[in-house]
């Protein structure tokens, strides 16, 4: 999808994000942690914001935003658990508001987000991982050429259980020693 950009988040971002949490809860909540009443206000996006900043001045992370063409934020894209040395690779989640899925949006975030991660951060290699009936995020992954390559039973704890997922690499095949 044309038009559609990713941008480091910003704590003035957040009365946005903050609506987009409410306007999301109940679509969110299968694919997602539990969270608190509180977590849908402004002050707790503040801080979850400020605190995502603070990785990614420590070299942990990169949180940024999708922006549509029409200039509205419709979602988040983060690389998580960025690690270095030997490994060179990061995490990748994603979501987009529900009004606008099935639009391309998420596959062409993760693709800005792919491009940013090889290029921009030198790693060698971007993960996701979905639960196994999450077939949308599946092909937001496979579009962009990243390719299952295991199964983690109760990986992550999502909407109050652990929940088994699937896993998916991208690896950046240029990658080269930084000089």
């Amino acid at each position: 999808m044309t038009g559609v950009t990713v941008r480091l988040v910003t704590l003035a971002d957040v009365p946005e994000l903050t609506a987009l949490a409410v306007a999301n809860r109940a679509f969110l909540a299968p694919t997602s942690p539990t969270t608190s009443d509180d977590w849908l206000t402004d002050a707790a996006q503040r801080t979850l914001v400020a605190d995502a900043l603070a990785k990614r001045d420590l070299g942990l992370a990169h949180p940024m935003v999708i922006v549509d063409v029409d200039g509205a934020i419709v979602g988040r894209v983060n690389l998580t658990s960025i690690v270095r040395g030997a490994a060179q690779f990061a995490s990748v989640g994603y979501w987009v508001t529900e009004s606008r899925t099935r639009r391309g949006i998420a596959t062409a975030a993760v693709a800005a987000t792919l491009s940013l991660a090889f290029a921009e951060l030198d790693l060698h290699r971007v993960q996701g991982e979905t639960l196994p009936d999450n077939r949308a995020s599946q092909v937001v992954l496979e579009r962009n050429g990243f390719e299952r390559y295991g199964y983690a039973p109760r990986y992550l704890r999502i909407a109050g259980e652990w929940r088994d997922h699937v896993l998916y690499q991208r690896v950046n095949d240029g990658w080269t020693t930084p000089a």
